[in-house]
């Protein structure tokens, strides 16, 4: 998987750009999600707090905010870059 490069913190365009396959389109999502300005340059403050995450911090996000449940009961897969909840 080509993102697999970019899953440090401050690579969220080029991780984004390497999951769509075009910086032109990842900057434009980015800009329809609020987290980069109209000049595909700079972050908001929204997209600077992604930005400063890892890919599995933003994982583990994603599925904290869908369910309501604390960060530790998430396990993080690199592979599919989806964080799922632990089996107790």
């Amino acid at each position: 998987m080509t993102t697999q490069k970019f899953m440090g913190k401050g690579q969220l365009i080029d991780r984004l750009t390497a999951q769509v396959g075009n910086r032109e389109t990842a900057i434009k999502l980015l800009q329809d999600r609020g987290q980069l300005k109209a000049d595909g340059k700079t972050f908001t403050a929204a997209g600077e707090l992604r930005n400063n995450m890892s890919a599995q911090e933003r994982a583990i996000d994603r599925a904290t905010t869908k369910s309501g449940k604390p960060k530790n009961a998430y396990s993080y897969d690199p592979k599919t870059n989806s964080a799922t909840l632990k089996k107790r």
